[in-house]
């Protein structure tokens, strides 16, 4: 293995151990590529990361070996990295780091940190979101391209309830679209919140789209992953390298680029031309937060004129109020 490098990131130096251990094997990209990497999107990465509690998707020894999600802070974090208290929902607690700068990143990214996810709140208030997460999954028998036709009918939902959405490849065949709110609501209502966004995809798009959270019922849809905004349910961050063999990332897009987008071109290898081309192109996001007053009140015209209360959260979450049995309808019908 070749010596440690030191980079100067900001005002930091910043130590890479171990700079040409290989980390994607099929294009041979090493660490220090990846590191690279995010020095070249590094105001981008931390503009959608800083101050907020992000948990760490770790491969040591490249995306090949073994990983692992570390959301507790990591031994020997520096002073100058801030951390916030955050609760899980099953009642205990943790610190996580919050990078507020690229150098950050940089630290993490030597520690094998590959893909950061971030929660959607700030180190100053964890228990309200800032941000509203829809994730719109293609489930098989179905590509980006569905994904982009329901992200335009999102868009026409979002623009109907005076919100605005920033568009962002996931990595893989979806599309996540993040809108600012104020920290005002609860994660149990901007979860509702997105519910009520995905009901109404679904009765525009019924053969195209499903909020069903069972496998089984969902077909050939995009799936509208209401439980991503769910406390402790985190999406990969813009900028965020993906753990697949040819080292795709999370790209920030135009809504007038989706159409043409394909995921697999935005990688670490392309991705810092780009961002030299363009900037960051979700640069604005924070310039305005906005209210989830007109999708709460369509949460509760869903409830009292259709009987459309609250949906399965996740198996290892504890039973919410209000919750619906969490059994799979395939075996309800068996009992």
């Amino acid at each position: 293995m070749a010596q440690a490098v030191e980079l100067e990131v900001g005002e930091r130096t910043v130590r890479v151990s171990n700079p040409d251990k290989i980390y994607f094997p099929e294009p041979g990209y090493t660490k220090l590529d990846m590191v690279r990497y995010y020095l070249a999107v590094g105001p981008g990465v931390t503009r959608a990361l800083r101050g907020r509690p992000t948990t760490l998707e770790r491969y040591p020894d490249g995306v090949t070996g073994e990983s692992f999600f570390q959301k507790r802070v990591p031994k020997y974090l520096p002073d100058w990295i801030p951390t916030a208290h955050i609760t899980f929902p099953s009642g205990r607690s943790a610190d996580e780091m919050c990078p507020t700068e690229p150098a950050a990143v940089v630290w993490a990214a030597n520690l094998g940190a590959v893909t950061f996810h971030p929660w959607p709140v700030r180190r100053e208030d964890t228990d309200h979101p800032d941000e509203l997460r829809i994730d719109l999954d293609p489930q098989p028998g179905t590509d980006y391209a569905d994904a982009v036709r329901a992200a335009h009918e999102l868009r026409a939902v979002l623009d109907e309830a005076g919100l605005r959405g920033w568009p962002k490849t996931s990595g893989g065949r979806g599309l996540h679209v993040f809108v600012p709110i104020r920290p005002e609501w609860t994660f149990t209502q901007v979860r509702r919140a997105a519910i009520a966004v995905g009901r109404e995809l679904e009765r525009r798009m019924p053969d195209r789209v499903t909020i069903k959270w069972w496998k089984e019922e969902r077909g050939e849809r995009i799936f509208v992953d209401y439980n991503q905004t769910a406390r402790d349910r985190t999406i990969a961050s813009a900028y965020s390298v993906r753990p697949r063999p040819h080292a795709p990332v999370s790209a920030p897009l135009r809504w007038d680029e989706i159409d043409e987008a394909r995921p697999e071109d935005f990688d670490i290898r392309t991705m810092p031309e780009r961002y030299a081309e363009l900037g960051d192109v979700h640069a604005d996001m924070d310039d305005e937060r906005f209210g989830l007053e007109t999708l709460l009140e369509l949460a509760r015209k869903d409830e009292a004129d259709h009987g459309l209360g609250d949906l399965p959260y996740p198996p290892e979450y504890p039973k919410m109020p209000g919750e619906p049995k969490r059994v799979q309808p395939s075996r309800a019908r068996k009992s």
